[in-house]
């Protein structure tokens, strides 16, 4: 998909400040306590996840972020379809006072490549 050139200077921007995962890890990671989040639209998610994600698409993540996860010191992995969406997620949460927030590279796609890379 060809982002606008002020979208994916954003975008680039929020990669440079926040932390990624690989999504090689996630699954470890979430083993460990970590919380995959979602950030794509319900009808995205509907279609398909990583098993026990948290659903809060992007339009409405600053809105609803703190009901569904109060804890700031919580490990959370954003992710969309490939990263763009999962890094201003991340970056976002990191505003909000989410210390521990990135954003999984590839994203969804890339989980999915690594889970049949496995079997």
């Amino acid at each position: 998909m060809a982002y606008t050139e002020k979208f994916q200077a954003l975008a680039d921007a929020a990669q440079a400040k926040v932390c990624s995962v690989e999504a090689t890890d996630v699954d470890e990671l979430i083993a460990e306590g970590a919380i995959a989040l979602d950030i794509r639209d319900k009808e995205e998610h509907d279609a398909g996840h990583i098993p026990g994600s948290l659903n809060i698409s992007r339009g409405k993540l600053e809105m609803n972020v703190e009901s569904s996860l109060p804890d700031l010191d919580a490990t959370i992995l954003c992710y969309c379809n490939a990263f763009n969406r999962g890094a201003l997620s991340a970056a976002t949460l990191q505003d909000m006072g989410y210390h521990n927030a990135k954003f999984i590279a590839g994203g969804l796609n890339a989980y999915k490549r690594a889970r049949a890379d496995q079997n």
